[in-house]
């Protein structure tokens, strides 16, 4: 059928994508696909996920299994397939696409790929000639052992399939590697030994550069977008805060969007005409000019919760656009920041208190994302916040989540509001963007001076920039030094608002 024709939901004519994840993210993908009368129906491996909530129909299965993956998409015979996480039998999905049964986004090529760190990594360096760290693999602990001398200490040790930080560890000597081999082991997606060595990058920042492959109307052909960059704060591999613009050089800013137009290229199948359609998160790490691939997701990404606020279009909206084969905007309306609020509590119904005080800004935005069950570190909602630059933006959202009170079912409602102490604005300035030249405007580092915005800015409620179609050429050459290789910073000394030094402990690895 058209990409272009869209039916009514719970008729013959409905266009049905079926989502493979229920959590968060997919719950706004669903939402976002509902406004277009899209008829969704949310899989995921436990009752009353987030999306369950929101969608048509709800299934409970565990999508492990590629025989329930399989039977779940041919009783509802969906026209897509959105796969929301990694852990999913691809090789189902690979059965999907090949027998036409229905067109996986962005191509089970690329979900499975992704769920596999060593396929993406050799993808990415082996074919592609992206700068990344120095890595090395291995399948038991003894090889492990090996690897790691040879990478060299310190050095980052993940199950090459898993998420989220999950058995992630950051080895500073000898004595660390038995209990990372025990903690990737335990930490993976699935039953595999096998891991990644890889050398620790020392890296100014990170970002994750959303990058959008969707139909150009002007062409009728995939075309290449991109979003403002998003900087990000991390603790154990999980995303705590993020905020959009991140300030980068011109020259790392271009090397980022080439080497995020390749990586997401290359997830198109190459089955269908338009394969490989809808948002990736592609992770980098940013040393000076200096681009290094981390890693890329194929759909919308948790650090992207922050476009809920700064952006015309949310990454949501984004990705259902795409799928659908409709026009996107990827522009910004201001800058913004997004903060994660913690459940605090192991227990199931919880409730939460201050929610009206996190709103009385009318900056701030709150979403609660209905999770049946809470742990105390699990992710159960996020505060946005949009400021004349991203440091306001991210003291706002920090503030709003700490308002945001969790409680167990059968507690007491808190007798006065909320306050907020200072310690809460000393952690959202802990880590503060680094300053330098932005794709979109000047440095920031702190609330603007009185007057109009300086040449090359957009104010909030400018109208946003327009998309730019089609991936940008890559400079001569690789993007960056070679893989495994770092390259020494420019000449001279630090450059004119680069980023500060930086600070003697290391960022937390992804």
């Amino acid at each position: 059928m058209s990409s272009t024709v869209i039916g009514t939901p719970l008729s013959p004519s409905a266009v049905r994508v079926l989502l493979l994840g229920s959590g968060e993210l997919g719950k706004e993908v669903a939402i976002a696909l509902q406004r277009f009368g899209v008829e969704v129906i949310a899989v995921d491996r436990y009752a009353d996920a987030p999306a369950h909530q929101v969608a048509h129909h709800a299934e409970v299965i565990d999508m492990t299994d590629a025989q329930k993956v399989r039977a779940v998409i041919d009783k509802y015979e969906p026209h897509y397939v959105l796969p929301e996480i990694e852990a999913i039998a691809t090789d189902a999905l690979e059965d999907v696409e090949r027998d036409g049964i229905a067109e996986v986004i962005p191509s089970a090529k690329a979900v499975s790929a992704t769920l596999n760190r060593e396929r993406i990594r050799r993808l990415a360096d082996e074919e592609l000639g992206l700068p990344t760290s120095p890595y090395l693999f291995a399948g038991s602990l003894e090889e492990m052992r090996r690897a790691v001398e040879s990478i060299g200490y310190p050095c980052v040790v993940k199950p090459v399939m898993s998420s989220s930080g999950k058995g992630q560890s950051v080895l500073e000597g000898p004595d660390d590697v038995d209990a990372a081999w025990e903690a990737a082991r335990t930490g993976a997606r699935v039953n595999n030994d096998r891991v990644i060595i890889e050398g620790f990058v020392d890296f100014d920042y990170e970002i994750t550069l959303l990058t959008v492959r969707a139909v150009d109307p002007a062409t009728g052909k995939l075309a290449t977008y991109f979003c403002d960059p998003i900087g990000h704060r991390q603790v154990s591999g999980d995303y705590v805060e993020s905020w959009q613009p991140q300030l980068m050089s011109e020259i790392a800013y271009g090397t980022a969007r080439s080497v995020a137009a390749r990586i997401a290229t290359a997830m198109g199948s190459g089955v269908r005409e338009l394969s490989g359609r809808g948002v990736f998160g592609v992770e980098l790490f940013i040393k000076g000019d200096e681009v290094y691939f981390s890693e890329v997701s194929p759909r919308p990404h948790d650090t992207g919760l922050v476009t809920l606020a700064s952006q015309h279009l949310s990454e949501f909206e984004l990705h259902a656009r795409a799928v659908l084969g409709l026009p996107v905007d990827t522009g910004t309306v201001a800058p913004g920041a997004s903060a994660v609020i913690y459940g605090r509590h192991d227990a199931e119904g919880i409730k939460f208190a201050g929610v009206a005080q996190a709103l009385a800004d009318p900056a701030v935005d709150v979403r609660l994302f209905g999770k049946p069950e809470s742990f105390a570190r699990r992710r159960m909602g996020v505060a946005v916040a949009t400021a004349p630059n991203t440091d306001v933006a991210r003291q706002k959202a920090t503030r709003a989540a700490e308002l945001v009170q969790p409680l167990l079912a059968d507690a007491d409602e808190p007798s006065a509001p909320t306050t907020v102490g200072p310690e809460t604005v000393r952690i959202a300035k802990q880590s503060p963007p680094p300053s330098g030249p932005s794709p979109s405007g000047p440095p920031s580092s702190g609330p603007p001076p009185p007057g109009p915005p300086p040449p090359g800015a957009r104010p909030p409620g400018h109208p946003p920039r327009r998309p730019q179609p089609g991936p940008p050429p890559p400079p001569p050459g690789r993007p960056g030094p070679g893989p495994g290789r770092p390259g020494p910073g420019g000449p001279g000394g630090p450059r004119p608002g680069s980023p500060p030094p930086r600070p003697q402990a290391p960022p937390p690895p992804r």
